[in-house]
């Protein structure tokens, strides 16, 4: 049954848990990422939905990359697409051995099938990387108006997920968005330039961009 409504942010435990439950239809996902919401089954298949107090985002305008990543840019050794492969992404990042100290994945199989109805609705979107055709690596997010929540990141050859993401934020800034919701701080955001600010100066934020009259993929049929 979708998800009519949600308990006030403030509401939600010091780790951000708001709610229990509920599923991952096309209409629960984006009334969630309309306020702020976002989910991650951390227990199991229990799905769980946050709202974290301090919200990781990314300014553009503070992106900062790495000297060896800015060498590796310019040897041009990968290609790069939008949601030429979606469904392989999204299974990637949920299979990818490369998530730190984590042992399981979040990205369920529920996970996984609500996302993919959510990128046929036009709503997730996929940035892949490519050697010699092959996918080595890519991130999913969610993109309403301006704003763009990051989910997962990939790679099977070594930085190129990180590419990956420095195409997507070259590709967004040029469709005017100026930030990336990343939900929850890692170390390799932290060394981009990202930061943590209050849920309520984030809920602002994602206010207005979702107001404004910007639609990044418009182009992908």
């Amino acid at each position: 049954m979708v998800i009519k409504s949600f308990p006030p942010h403030e509401l939600a435990d010091e780790y951000g848990l708001l709610a229990v439950g509920g599923d991952c239809e096309v209409d629960s996902l984006l009334l969630a990422y309309r306020n702020g919401i976002f989910p991650w089954p951390v227990y199991d298949d229990i799905l769980t939905w946050f709202s974290p107090p301090k919200r990781a985002v990314l300014f553009f305008k503070d992106l900062h990359i790495p000297r060896s990543l800015k060498k590796l840019r310019k040897k041009n050794l990968f290609t790069f697409a939008i949601d030429r492969n979606f469904n392989e992404v999204i299974n990637q990042c949920a299979t990818s051995p490369n998530r730190g100290d984590q042992s399981g994945t979040w990205i369920t199989k529920q996970i996984i099938e609500g996302y993919i109805e959510l990128h046929k609705a036009g709503y997730a979107h996929s940035i892949e990387c490519y050697s010699e055709d092959k996918l080595v690596g890519g991130l999913y997010g969610v993109s309403i108006g301006a704003m763009f929540a990051g989910e997962s990141m990939f790679y099977t050859e070594p930085n190129a997920s990180k590419l990956a993401l420095l195409y997507l934020i070259d590709y967004l800034r040029n469709q005017q968005v100026d930030w990336i919701d990343c939900q929850v701080m890692t170390p390799l955001l932290k060394q981009f330039g990202a930061i943590e600010i209050p849920r309520a100066e984030f809920l602002t934020l994602l206010n207005d961009a979702i107001a404004r009259n910007v639609q990044p993929f418009n182009f992908i049929e």
